[in-house]
């Protein structure tokens, strides 16, 4: 077996080995009501593996893979791995725009999936196809392991300024996130899992495959459904959760939260965005599950985590051992102090290969630390605190607005339901404040002004507040400031 090393010298294996150790007769996967073990898997990862090399797929090729959340998909990325291919990940939410946008910037050899817009873009191994499971797949002892420094997942950024890029994981920097996500959760072989966020995802992606290395059990559902969430944690025993913000929000508004046991949960992890406080707080009142905020990005999976026991909702956490993490002044670039402002940079064998197109490199890195494009701060003792995003600051009189602060007060107006604020052009002025808001009773805008008025700086204020049915996320929670500002960027009289 090839092996890499993390930066702080713990062995890695590749994505396609990290479930050796997982004992073949144990259910690893259910979906709907049937289980799946290790050994089936397996089988059928080699048979889907033997079909899509009679197409032509080679080591380092690429090879698309769009897919609602069913078995098969999991089975897909064990076979692209079993061949020394690169799996490319598409959101079946896509449109054929986005998928071709995708196909061109990754030129994959073939493609793997269920959709049909896939399937008239690319010559597609359809997953409703049966698989014809290969016996005694389940040996590792083949010595065709794909090259750690081979490309193994391809995932899109979240595309929130523009057109989506691919960022490239090696089958080593992957297998180093993988072992930081398991140890920085204290997951065991005892841990029961749901998968409710898109496998597509990197969050998705790095659940599902944590789960297979830890020999752990795993619900995938077919789609977000919050009372199916309810009741597989009841029925399943699931003793870790998954949430981002929409997720978070959705447990926190259930009217009838208080009716379903959760005991068995450890935990509840919150990522992909900063924890609102009062939506956590308001689930733990009302179940007694406490949460786990943790950090992570598409190009680098596992950045920070809390303490399983002792998390705080006011910090994403530390940084895992094997990440290193700088914070520089967003004037200067040069590195500023504990407790102070600026852009957080990151050091690891996770980190990504690059990007897609080759040109989205030029800014990614500066002297060797990736550029997260987060905004906060890190403590003495190492807690970090993120306050927003680079290129969503909001500039006033020169000024620099962070959305996040002013979207935590208007989170504690008892009928905001969810918020987001960005910034519109205001001529010398620089930018103005817009406050898109949406609500589960009436408040006008004038209360939310007053409300933001009297908690920040006059400078911070806001210049309109527009009532929306709901604020446009992404999957993995991250608002689309974007979106917002294309539809209320100017007063409606302009």
């Amino acid at each position: 077996m090839l092996n890499s090393s993390t930066r702080d010298g713990a062995p890695a294996a590749t994505p396609a080995a990290v479930t050796d150790k997982v004992s073949a007769a144990r259910a690893v996967l259910a979906f709907d009501g049937r289980e799946y073990t290790r050994a089936e898997l397996d089988s059928l990862a080699g048979g889907m593996a033997d079909a899509l090399a009679g197409r032509g797929v080679r080591p380092g090729d690429r090879v698309a893979l769009m897919s609602s959340n069913r078995p098969e998909f999991v089975i897909a990325v064990q076979a692209i791995w079993r061949l020394g291919a690169a799996v490319v990940l598409i959101s079946p939410a896509w449109k054929r725009d986005e998928v071709s946008h995708a196909l061109e910037v990754t030129g994959p050899t073939c493609a793997v999936g269920d959709s049909e817009v896939l399937a008239e873009l690319a010559p597609m191994l359809h997953l409703d196809d049966p698989i014809e499971a290969r016996p005694g797949s389940a040996d590792r002892s083949d010595p065709d392991l794909p090259d750690p420094q081979s490309d193994a997942v391809l995932v899109f950024s979240s595309g929130t300024t523009g057109l989506p890029k691919a960022v490239r994981h090696t089958h080593a920097s992957f297998a180093v996130a993988v072992a930081h996500w398991r140890a920085a959760l204290e997951l065991t072989a005892d841990d029961r899992i749901q998968i409710v966020t898109p496998p597509s995802h990197i969050l998705g992606l790095l659940n599902i495959v944590t789960v297979l290395d830890t020999g752990a059990w795993m619900r995938l559902h077919r789609r977000f459904d919050l009372d199916a969430m309810l009741r597989a944690i009841e029925t399943d025993r699931i003793t870790v959760e998954m949430a981002v913000a929409p997720i978070a929000l959705a447990i926190a508004s259930h009217p009838n939260l208080d009716s379903y046991d959760l005991s068995s949960l450890r935990y509840i992890m919150w990522g992909a965005t900063p924890v609102t406080p009062s939506v956590a707080q308001a689930v733990t009142d009302r179940t007694g599950v406490r949460w786990v905020p943790a950090y992570g990005a598409s190009e680098l999976p596992v950045i920070a985590c809390n303490p399983v026991v002792g998390a705080r909702l006011d910090s994403v956490g530390r940084a895992v051992p094997g990440v290193d993490i700088r914070v520089v002044s967003l004037d200067t670039g040069d590195a500023v102090g504990p407790g102070e402002t600026g852009e957080i940079q990151l050091r690891a064998s996770s980190v990504m290969a690059g990007y897609l197109p080759a040109q989205a490199n030029a800014d990614a890195f500066v002297d060797g630390w990736y550029r997260t494009g987060d905004v906060g701060n890190v403590d003495a003792d190492g807690w970090i605190r993120l306050t927003d995003r680079l290129k969503e600051m909001i500039k006033v009189r020169g000024f620099q607005i962070a959305p996040a602060e002013i979207e935590t007060v208007l989170h504690g107006h008892p009928q905001v339901r969810d918020c987001a604020v960005f910034g519109v052009p205001d001529g010398v002025g620089g930018e103005a404040v817009v406050a898109a808001v949406s609500t589960d009773g009436p408040v006008t805008a004038e209360e939310l002004s007053a409300l933001v008025a009297d908690r920040l700086a006059g400078y911070k204020r806001l210049s309109r507040v527009v009532f929306v049915p709901e604020i446009p996320r992404l999957p993995s929670g991250k608002v689309l400031r974007r979106v917002l500002k294309e539809q209320y960027g100017c007063p409606a009289d302009e």
